[in-house]
């Protein structure tokens, strides 16, 4: 048994999350199939976390397992050639038996991108907000999510009812980059839409629709509020994944996507 470590970016407006699922096509799907061409068996490929439908991925993170051994740089040429061109392979490392993509990960950062202005060529990145949006507010409002706090006003409801919705932010940063404005979240582990929920809250308090001190209170008790101004998947992007001994750096390749904007 030989396993590879993964890592490929995804354009996530086509699928309907990273997760193999029924009657539905997902990163995950593609890949292992597109993997099982190139070696001529089944082979079993795990994620370092899931993004869902129409989220976007800069580095994604997964391990490969395969009863044959085959050179990385064959593999990750192999996958290229045979994927379609919304999923591009960045790296291919044979990696211990032991390595398992999501329970080794230390910690995950996202971006979520939020347009000033009407965009033809960045629709299915950004999320345009129309209203003009005080930042000192959004900025204030932000920094209360640095740290460990419940979550559950949060998290999706379809969560594992036993799971914890306690989270750890090491980072909760907001900033302009020209006609962009664009978040930046750093933690452990993320629940399920819970960076859409805290952006789309961001916004009505930018908006001028909610107070600093209602955000505050949805940390200390239960808000469902937050799924009312779920943000769209299409700002979201799952920035990196990182492992013991990695160094925190945030992606490039976002930059590609909006060369003007991000150099300002």
């Amino acid at each position: 048994m030989y396993k590879y470590k993964i890592t490929l970016e995804y354009d996530g407006t086509s699928y309907r999350g990273w997760q193999t699922q029924k009657n539905a096509r997902s990163v995950q799907e593609t890949l292992a199939d597109t993997a099982e061409k190139l070696f001529g068996a089944k082979v079993d490929i795990q994620g370092a976390g899931r993004t869902d439908a129409g989220v976007h991925a800069l580095r994604q993170v997964a391990h490969m397992v395969t009863a044959t051994s085959m050179p990385p740089r064959k593999i990750q040429e192999g996958l290229n050639d045979r994927l379609p061109s919304n999923i591009n392979i960045l790296r291919v490392e044979e990696v211990p038996v032991s390595f398992h993509a999501r329970h080794y990960a230390v910690s995950r950062s996202y971006l979520y991108i939020i347009s000033k202005h009407r965009t033809a060529f960045g629709k299915r990145y950004v999320w345009w907000v129309r209203d003009l949006l005080d930042m000192e507010k959004m900025r204030s409002a932000c920094s209360l999510f640095e740290g460990f706090h419940d979550f559950a006003s949060f998290a999706d409801k379809r969560m594992d009812k036993d799971a914890s919705t306690k989270v750890k932010l090491d980072v909760a940063d907001i900033r302009e980059a020209g006609d962009l404005i664009i978040l930046r979240f750093v933690g452990s582990h993320f629940l399920w839409k819970m960076v859409r929920r805290i952006v789309g809250i961001l916004v009505e308090v930018g908006r001028g629709n909610l107070p600093y001190n209602d955000v505050k209170n949805m940390l200390t008790r239960f808000s469902d509020l937050p799924a009312k101004h779920t943000a769209p998947p299409s700002g979201l992007f799952l920035e990196r994944v990182l492992y013991e001994g990695d160094t925190e750096k945030p992606a490039k390749s976002v930059g590609l996507l909006f060369p003007g904007e991000l150099s300002r």
